[in-house]
């Protein structure tokens, strides 16, 4: 997408007489803001890991700042981020050489799940401000662990959380087109116009299956020691008899960590970061958490004490319907479908939403945003005081320069990815869990109490 260069004053002025004139929706700007910055006002950008998904956010970070390092533990990822950012970017296997240089004030984590945090805690504490992509952490220890840190250093830290700033979606019903739809499904809920909430209802998707997968060579220029990090060591494995003409082949590493709980937690971190996020923030509880945790899944392998006995095939739950309980009385239901979206449950009214569309399921709250919209301060209020528009990235650079709390902090997230971990809990251990959200303890149950952290291979600690 091409974009305009206008200054922060154009923008805010542009913002506030879109407001003024009684705009449909509170669509603050069609085109994503590009901040007009001599090159001293320019930040110094260190990327660490450049596979597929970074491939999805450098080009909105390198509007604000110059790629001065790279770094990826596979070889072939380091080179083609060196290429993309033109050529010139110092290319690293140890991200620690990153965080080293004092030229780079900003970092970019781009890795799988169970790196996140470790990397951005380290991030943290070398001075650096960090955009990490989601779900930002593997358990929920990792995420107490980050929001203490960043109390501690007050580094700006954004959460790759995109749908609370981009997104755009239609109205089947009126053919009216919405900008960041999720904040204004956000406003509609917190707002009143859907009554008393009583459910929001996320649907996610389940994680694939794979074939038992064989031993394989490691492929060259993948540092695979480095690339488990914290996970135990074991053989690398891949599907020997893939279809050449398919995507993926299905292994261990890359895209496919997210089948696996050793590295990720399937659709309920992958997704679940998403969705949970957006219905936490709806009903109020995205600084709290759950009472109740319980549901029922269904795994591609079997599992004994929470484990599962097959080490060759992807693990994470393909079905699944988690009921939570919070402490305003709401119950939030997860589960793999049907539809991906959210179903927020008023007793006025009801709302689905989705990165294709926002629509009413039941009464007209959407269709009178044309003649009532959201008022301006009420989309402020939600978005942490600054204004939508400019996109997720232009939102992080913001706060980097004013020093503010982005839209998707770590505080927020955390509470989140608890939600989601605590329903991984609940399936891998067959049974309900009671969640103390101001203690951040699980009670009652000593054995799952264990699980809110997990043992971190020799070398590779989350040290804080």
């Amino acid at each position: 997408m091409s974009q305009s260069r206008v200054s922060r004053r154009q923008f805010v002025r542009h913002s506030v007489g879109a407001a003024a004139a009684g705009t449909v929706v509170p669509y603050w700007i069609t085109r994503a803001a590009k901040a007009a910055q001599s090159k001293n006002d320019r930040h110094v950008l260190g990327c660490i890991g450049t596979g597929d998904r970074w491939g999805g956010i450098i080009g909105a970070a390198m509007q604000f700042g110059d790629v001065a390092a790279v770094c990826d533990v596979d070889r072939k990822h380091c080179e083609n981020g060196q290429r993309r950012t033109g050529g010139k970017a110092a290319m690293h296997e140890d991200y620690r050489r990153v965080l080293d240089d004092p030229k780079i004030d900003v970092v970019t984590i781009v890795t799988p799940d169970h790196w996140h945090s470790k990397i951005a805690i380290e991030a943290m504490l070398a001075g650096k401000d960090v955009y990490c992509e989601k779900p930002l952490t593997l358990t929920i220890e990792e995420g107490q662990q980050i929001c203490a840190v960043q109390k501690k250093t007050g580094r700006v830290f954004q959460v790759g959380t995109q749908q609370r700033s981009e997104m755009s979606g239609q109205d089947p019903e009126n053919n009216k087109r919405y900008q960041q739809q999720f904040l204004l499904a956000v406003g509609l809920a917190q707002s009143g116009r859907l009554g008393k909430i009583q459910q929001v209802r996320c649907s996610i998707g389940g994680a694939p299956t794979s074939r038992p997968l064989e031993k394989a060579p490691v492929p060259d220029g993948l540092n695979w020691d480095m690339w488990l990090g914290q996970a135990p060591m074991v053989d690398y494995v891949q599907d020997n008899q893939w279809n050449e003409k398919g995507g993926y082949r299905p292994s261990r590493t890359h895209y496919e960590f997210r089948w696996w709980y050793e590295y990720s937690g399937g659709k309920m971190t992958d997704w679940g970061a998403h969705h949970v996020d957006i219905a936490q923030w709806a009903i109020g509880m995205d600084n709290s958490g759950p009472l109740t945790v319980e549901g029922t899944a269904k795994h591609p392998v079997p599992f004994k004490n929470g484990y599962p006995t097959v080490d060759n095939q992807y693990n994470a739950a393909t079905e699944f319907k988690i009921h939570c309980k919070f402490p305003n009385g709401v119950d939030l239901l997860i589960q793999d479908g049907p539809d991906n979206g959210i179903w927020i449950v008023g007793d006025k009214g009801e709302i689905f939403v989705n990165r294709g569309r926002l629509q009413d399921v039941s009464g007209t709250v959407v269709k009178e945003l044309a003649d009532n919209p959201l008022p301006a301060e009420e989309i402020l209020r939600l978005y942490k005081g600054k204004k939508p528009g400019g996109g997720h990235m232009a939102n992080f650079f913001q706060c980097v320069r004013d020093r503010g709390l982005p839209v998707s902090d770590v505080f927020t997230h955390h509470r989140a990815m608890t939600t989601c971990h605590l329903a991984n809990i609940a399936i891998r251990l067959d049974r309900k869990i009671e969640w103390d959200p101001v203690k951040e303890q699980i009670t009652g149950d000593s054995d799952a109490a264990g699980w809110v952290r997990r043992e971190q291979r020799k070398g590779y600690e989350i040290k804080v």
